[in-house]
C-alpha cells in the first residue's frame, strides 16, 4: 500500500512539474512585459524574416521593428514586399531591406541572397517560411510540384539560410537564430505526412545546432506553435476564427518574441504551452490517431467547401 500511495504521488508530482515547465516561460514573460531586453544590443541591430508578407512572418517583423531593428523582408512577392517595407518604415522608424526569393526554387537562390546581404550584421535570423499541403491529403494524391516544394522551403530554406548568417554571428559572439516548426512534429501526422515529417527535422535541427554553438554565443530557438487563424489553415473553417487556443498571428508573435533568449524551445503562445503539455501525454501511437482524425474532418470541411462529394472519403 505505501509502495503504491508513492507511486501515485511520483506521477502526481511529475505532473505538476510538467505543467509548470510547459507554462514557465510564458508565465514569466507576462510578469516582464514591461522589461523588455534590448534586442539590439543583445543581437544586433538587423534581423532577417523570410516568408514575412502574411501571418507570423509578417506579425514578427511588425514586432521586431518595434523593439528597433532594422528589417530585411525576404519573400516571393516582390509587391508585398514593398508595402510591408513601407509600413514598417513609416511605423517604427526603421531601416528595411526587401530581397525577392521563392524558396521553393532551391539552391540557385542562395548565392544572390548571400550577395546581398554582404553589408548587414545580421543579428536575429527567423527562419519563418513554410509550406504544407493545400489540404489534408493522402500521399499518393498529392502532387509532386507541391511535394518538392515543401521539402525545398521548410528543409531546405532552413537549413541554407541558417549557414548564410552563422559565421558572421560566431565572429561577433552574439546573434539569434529562430526557427518556427509546428506542433505536427510531435507524432507522425497522416494526411500531412511529408509537412510533419519536414518539421520533424527542422526540431532536431534546431536541437543539434545548439549544442553546436553554445560555446559561440548563438542562440538557436525553436517555435512550435499549434494551430493559427491564418491563410495557411484556410482548408477549414474551424480555424478562421479567433479563439484561446486558435489566436491571430499577431497575437502570436507578440507572446512568442518574448519567450527569445529565455526559452530554447518553446511552443511561443501560453496557451499552445498547455495544449502541448496535454497533447504529449498520449504514447505517440494514439497522437497518431488523433491526428489522422482531425485531418479527415479538416479534409471533408475542404472538400465539402469546395463542392467535392465527400459521401466516401
Amino acid at each position: 500500500a505505501i509502495i503504491g500511495v508513492l507511486i501515485v504521488g511520483i506521477i502526481i508530482a511529475n505532473f505538476l512539474w510538467l505543467l509548470f515547465i510547459a507554462i514557465k516561460g510564458h508565465l514569466i514573460t507576462k510578469l516582464c512585459a514591461n522589461l523588455e531586453e534590448d534586442l539590439t544590443v543583445k543581437y544586433g541591430t538587423w534581423a532577417i524574416v523570410t516568408g514575412c508578407t502574411d501571418g507570423i512572418g509578417r506579425a514578427y517583423s511588425e514586432e521586431l521593428a518595434r523593439r528597433g531593428l532594422n528589417i530585411v523582408l525576404i519573400s516571393r512577392n516582390e509587391e508585398k514586399l514593398i508595402a510591408a517595407a513601407s509600413e514598417l518604415e513609416t511605423k517604427y522608424n526603421v531601416r528595411t531591406k526587401i530581397i525577392v526569393a521563392d524558396f521553393s526554387k532551391g539552391r540557385e537562390l542562395f548565392g544572390d541572397i548571400e550577395k546581398q546581404l554582404q553589408q548587414i550584421q545580421v543579428g536575429i535570423l527567423v527562419n519563418n517560411v513554410g509550406k504544407q499541403y493545400t489540404y489534408p491529403m493522402y500521399l499518393a494524391e498529392v502532387p509532386e510540384d507541391e511535394l518538392w516544394d515543401i521539402i525545398n522551403i521548410n528543409i531546405g530554406a532552413t537549413t541554407m539560410m541558417t549557414r548564410l548568417v552563422l559565421p558572421q554571428m560566431i565572429a561577433r559572439k552574439k546573434g539569434a537564430i529562430v526557427n518556427v516548426s509546428s506542433s505536427a512534429e510531435l507524432q507522425p501526422l497522416p494526411l500531412m505526412t511529408v509537412y510533419a515529417a519536414t518539421k520533424v527535422f527542422v526540431r532536431n535541427f534546431s536541437e543539434a545546432l545548439r549544442v553546436e554553438y553554445q560555446k559561440d554565443g548563438v542562440t538557436i530557438q525553436h517555435l512550435s506553435p499549434f494551430f493559427l487563424n491564418t491563410k495557411m489553415n484556410a482548408f477549414s473553417h474551424r480555424l478562421q476564427s479567433n479563439s484561446l487556443f486558435v489566436p491571430d498571428a499577431r497575437t502570436y508573435a507578440s507572446n512568442a518574441i518574448r519567450t527569445l533568449g529565455r526559452l530554447k524551445h518553446s511552443t511561443g503562445y501560453w496557451a499552445h504551452g498547455i495544449q502541448y503539455f496535454f497533447t504529449t501525454m498520449p504514447p505517440t501511437w494514439i497522437r497518431t490517431l488523433i491526428g489522422a482524425y482531425m485531418n479527415q474532418i479538416f479534409r471533408r470541411d475542404y472538400l465539402f467547401s469546395n463542392k467535392h462529394d465527400v459521401t466516401f472519403l
